[in-house]
């Protein structure tokens, strides 16, 4: 599963072996003064829309990126664990969707990490 990690002043999603494969991808990194916003979905799902780059079977697993109307999210969910949603501005995506153990905590360490 992916983990979302602070280094410095930047924000990394570092995706396993598999991810990678599904996701069509490599590890992400952000500066942490994109990061606009963080919110937890308990759905992440319903989060979802638009074109898939990537691998998804609803409900089960949703890697790689989605490609809406205005609108681009890099996604990376899994089973039905709740996700950790990161609004992003001036990046290659607008936002993050990466399913966590406890979405709750991991919100609130990126949230401190940006007060900091």
């Amino acid at each position: 599963m992916a983990e979302i990690k602070i280094e410095g002043d930047e924000l990394l999603v570092e995706l396993s072996p598999l991810e990678k494969i599904e996701g069509i991808h490599s590890n992400l990194r952000f500066p942490l003064s994109a990061v606009r916003a963080v919110r937890v979905a308990d759905n992440p799902y319903a989060e979802i829309s638009g074109i898939r780059i990537g691998t998804g079977i609803p409900l089960v697993v949703a890697v790689g990126t989605w490609i809406g109307v205005g609108h681009k999210a890099f996604v990376a969910v899994h089973g039905h664990r709740a996700a950790v949603v990161i609004e992003l501005e001036d990046q290659p995506w607008d936002e993050l969707i990466i399913s966590s153990d406890d979405a709750d905590a991991e919100a609130q360490r990126i949230e401190s990490a940006l007060g900091a």
